[in-house]
């Protein structure tokens, strides 16, 4: 019969080695067994200690809007609206019979005239859109072709637009008006008498006639230029010169 028991040295070896691989695995199922009581343990404590509430004066505060944060963004914390002044740049509709404003005209060589010192004679105050325009000018030379008839009748004539007094004077130069230009760029005469502004920089074409008692004695809202003179001069009592229909140019 054979030998066939195994020799000394390899049983020790498979021992050892079946020892070394239940150390290894008694220390791995040592260490899950640990982890295991340890998540318990910690899971039993999340669960038996409830989070913190804030208290009731931290809540309270957390809802009370920062002071100052709106206007650190730049937006005003409590919008604010100022309404315009009635008055303010609107004009006044005068109407027959009204007192005239009383004023401070300033013409085109620089001189003032205070339209209350004008009272016991009749003024003609004619607001015209701009100096040297077709219809400004004819209306100017109707006026200028008939100022014999204006002079005997003691009737002033004031032309009246938003230029300045360097316009003004070429366009009197140019047309040889024998009559004043008031210069009213800040609009003050032209929104006293309510006369609108187109644009923002021409008056309408409106006259103003008042009388001898300083009241407005009669107003045009439409005027036509080749016609003016003469109404002007019916209205205020006196007959107009001969001269021809349309006014000479020049």
């Amino acid at each position: 019969m054979p030998n066939t028991a195994r020799p000394a040295g390899a049983s020790g070896l498979t021992r050892r080695w079946s020892a070394g691989i239940c150390l290894k695995m008694q220390d791995k199922w040592i260490h899950c067994f640990i982890a295991v009581i340890v998540s318990s343990t910690l899971a039993c404590q999340k669960d038996a200690e409830p989070a913190p509430s804030a208290s009731p004066e931290a809540v309270t505060q957390s809802a009370k809007p920062a002071v100052g944060s709106a206007d650190q963004a730049g937006a005003p914390t409590t919008p604010t609206a100022t309404a315009p002044a009635a008055s303010e740049g609107l004009p006044t509709t005068l109407q027959v019979g009204d007192p005239a404003p009383a004023l401070t005209l300033t013409l085109q060589d620089g001189k003032t005239v205070d339209l209350a010192s004008l009272k016991g004679q009749q003024v003609i105050l004619y607001f015209y859109p701009k100096d040297d325009t077709p219809g400004c000018t004819v209306e100017a030379q109707g006026i200028r072709d008939q100022w014999e008839a204006f002079q005997k009748a003691g009737v002033k004539v004031y032309g009246v637009s938003m230029q300045d007094a360097a316009s003004h004077s070429a366009f009197i130069e140019k047309h040889k008006l024998p009559f004043d230009l008031v210069v009213d760029a800040d609009k003050k005469v032209t929104q006293s008498f309510g006369v609108p502004v187109r644009g923002g920089e021409y008056a309408a074409r409106q006259t103003f006639l008042i009388g001898t008692d300083g009241k407005i004695k009669q107003v045009w809202r439409e005027v036509t230029p080749q016609e003016h003179a003469k109404q002007l001069l019916d209205a205020a009592g006196v007959s107009s010169a001969a001269a021809p229909a349309v006014p000479k140019a020049g």
